[in-house]
């Protein structure tokens, strides 16, 4: 249990740093962690709350963050992951999804609820960590990971990125994700390894390479939108040690890619999961063959593409994505579309994708992205790769507007590559991209428009939300 996982570090090089804030001076020991886990096991008996209680985590000091998070799945209890900086009403919207009875306090106490929250009756005796997310339908959907079940992949994660104690890690995505509670704190704990926690990406005071060559990182865990910003401001001097960027929560553009690792001169190594499976279900080999564009082989999961037929999917033929495993969940602990999970524990994806020859996996998009243009069905990926590529773009992405005639059709929206630029500089650049896909596509799956924007809307962890942007974009239309 990864009560053993603390104790065994502790025993064997307890004095070691498990954690540290990658822009202040504070650290965590494994003998600490250990300190705090059994502190923290003292204080929710004390309080009354029994195994399987469900203790809210809203705390605004990183190191306390992550701690409380391992401590209480330790202590056989569940973690409800909270956004410090959401407001109050989304807040109790995930409390009251997770059945939240206590909240840790600073200093790591514990309050509860209400009066009777101690004396409700308890949920099933089992550790973990409970987060509700609305997905892409904006249906709350609860999902409980099994202490097991976090093991599982972050045991996973250390094997596929082959981390040892000598590795340092570089976190800066938030601690309310999966991707940083597993791949980050989880996995280094289970290599018995040291991360450094970042409050968010950004190259600030202390600037970004700076801060690498100072904690002798050997992996950074980032997202596209990251390698993209590093790319644009490689290092003078790459720092000495590091190994390799994972990219993670959405599709890296293959221009990205290419472009970070000939500015940079490190591999990335793009990894596909999901908060369903305890973040990560497949992974490019760090020292094998990795497949610009795929998002790796199986890693501590089963996946297989089912075509619409039914049965699996032939080699490279585009079908959806489903998975299964021991990190993968069984059922919804609420929410969830009836028939996501099949009786044998295969779970949905709502990905769409293919296999190839060699297993590598290859995304196109999701199945609630997919273009409907007069029948014809367009990957809106397709087209993103082609214009992510081309000078002049920062980022893109393309979704489907109402038409008419056709039912649908793909509009591109743009973010230069060069901010303020004028009218006359835009239309050009629009140009230019209606040329590149005329170039590369069928008239049909060409872009109808090109409009340019700021930013493009980004969630929590840095992936663009083509939900987000149809919601703005029927806002002002």
């Amino acid at each position: 249990m990864l009560r053993d996982w603390i104790e065994r570090a502790a025993a064997a090089h307890g004095e070691d740093v498990y954690l540290a804030d990658a822009r202040g001076t504070a650290t965590l020991t494994y003998t600490q962690l250990l300190d705090v886990a059994r502190d923290i096991e003292l204080r929710l008996e004390r309080a009354g709350l029994p195994a399987g209680a469900r203790i809210g985590v809203r705390l605004t000091e990183l190191l306390d963050y992550a701690a409380a998070l391992v401590a209480i799945i330790a202590a056989g209890r569940v973690a409800v992951p909270l956004d410090p900086d959401a407001p109050d009403a989304d807040t109790e919207r995930s409390m009251a999804i997770a059945g939240t009875t206590a909240m840790v306090t600073p200093g790591l106490g514990f309050d509860l609820l209400d009066e009777g929250a101690a004396a409700m009756a308890p949920p099933p005796a089992v550790g973990g960590i409970f987060m509700s997310t609305s997905g892409t339908t904006g249906v709350p959907k609860g999902i409980l990971l099994h202490e097991e079940q976090l093991m599982h992949v972050a045991a996973s994660v250390v094997e596929a990125h082959r981390l040892t104690r000598a590795d340092r890690g570089y976190c800066s995505l938030p601690l309310f994700h999966a991707n940083a509670q597993i791949v980050g704190v989880l996995a280094t704990l289970s290599a018995g390894a040291y991360l450094a926690v970042d409050r968010k990406f950004s190259f600030g005071r202390i600037g970004f390479w700076e801060v690498i060559a100072e904690h002798r990182i050997t992996w950074i865990n980032a997202v596209p939108a990251i390698i993209t910003i590093l790319s644009l401001d490689p290092p003078a001097a790459v720092p000495a040690g590091l190994r390799f960027v994972r990219s993670a929560s959405a599709p890296l553009p293959v221009a990205a890619l290419h472009a970070f690792e000939s500015a940079v001169g490190v591999p990335v190594v793009e990894t596909y999961g999901m908060t369903e499976a305890a973040s990560m279900i497949t992974a490019n080999p760090v020292d094998g063959p990795r497949k610009p564009g795929s998002v790796g082989r199986p890693a501590g999961s089963q996946v297989r593409v089912e075509a619409a037929s039914g049965g699996d999917a032939a080699t490279g033929e585009i079908g959806q994505v489903k998975i299964c495993g021991a990190g993968v969940i069984r059922a919804y602990a609420s929410g969830g579309r009836p028939g996501v999970i099949d009786a044998d524990g295969w779970l949905d994806t709502s990905d769409l994708g293919y296999l190839d020859a060699d297993g590598y996996l290859f995304l196109v998009g999701r199945s609630d992205d997919v273009i409907n243009r007069g029948g014809e069905k367009i990957y809106p990926r397709d087209i993103e790769e082609i214009l992510v590529a081309q000078p002049g773009v920062r980022s893109v992405a393309v979704i489907g507007l109402p038409d008419a005639l056709l039912g649908e059709r793909p509009v591109a929206y743009i973010v230069p590559a060069q901010p303020g630029l004028r009218a006359e500089a835009l239309a050009t650049l629009a140009a230019e991209l209606r040329a590149a896909c005329e170039s590369r596509l069928s008239p049909s799956r060409q872009p109808s428009d090109f409009r340019f924007m700021e930013q493009l809307p980004l969630g929590p962890t840095g992936k663009i939300s083509s939900r987000m942007l149809k919601d703005l974009v029927a806002a002002q239309t």
